[in-house]
């Protein structure tokens, strides 16, 4: 007989969307149920958004010059809206606390919430899936939560 657990939270996210999902199942039989979903706005190519070619900068010791990196505005977007996801995480906790959180995600985004995270939230993390399922529907994402 499946044992029944305290109240989880599921978020299921990329750089651009994200799922907070109540899991009102067992640890056999998740039941996923939406609480919230994230889109992030619009985000054009980085060559649309930056500068013609990035800047150089200077040395005056031996006049060494070197290319500085483009901004990749993509990498910013996704992380700001990581951000978003956890302010999104952060309130729902307040309103409805649960006891445990479950983060799907790719990997760069699971690094951006391990580095943005506050503390309160990362300690209720009991799992990471290192796995974009945002295009998928509850059912699907049940089955990669359950242990094979």
């Amino acid at each position: 007989m499946p044992h029944s657990r305290a109240r989880t939270l599921v978020v299921v996210a990329d750089g651009r969307k994200a799922l907070l999902l109540d899991d009102t199942g067992t640890a056999l039989q998740p039941q996923l149920h939406l609480k919230q979903s994230l889109h992030a706005a619009d985000n054009p190519s980085t060559r649309d958004q930056g500068t013609d070619k990035p800047g150089r900068s200077f040395q005056s010791v031996g006049m060494m010059r070197s290319a500085m990196e483009q901004t990749d505005w993509h990498e910013l977007a996704e992380r700001q809206f990581a951000l978003d996801v956890i302010a999104a995480i952060k309130s729902l906790h307040q309103q409805e606390p649960f006891s445990a959180l479950t983060l799907v995600a790719p990997p760069r985004t699971l690094s951006y919430f391990r580095q943005e995270m506050p503390e309160l939230l990362k300690k209720l993390v009991r799992s990471e899936i290192a796995k974009d399922l945002t295009k998928l529907p509850a059912q699907e994402i049940e089955r990669h939560l359950t242990p094979e």
